[in-house]
């Protein structure tokens, strides 16, 4: 749990250093690595939060 703590802080990082270098240089590849950041990061998120949810659902039978 920590160690996913730690890469979704690093992600909201890296999303808003993107996010701030495309406000004050108005390079848009910035804004798209933002993009790309942020779809790689919720698709890892919502396939660990699926695994926990496994995880829950089948311990109980075994």
């Amino acid at each position: 749990m920590l160690i996913m703590r730690l890469l979704v802080l690093l992600a909201v990082l890296a999303i808003g250093g993107s996010v701030l270098l495309w406000l004050l240089t108005g390079n848009p590849r910035y804004r798209a690595w933002a993009w790309k950041a942020f779809r790689i990061t919720a698709v890892v998120l919502f396939v660990l939060l699926a695994l926990f949810a496994l995880e829950r659902v089948l311990v109980p039978v075994a």
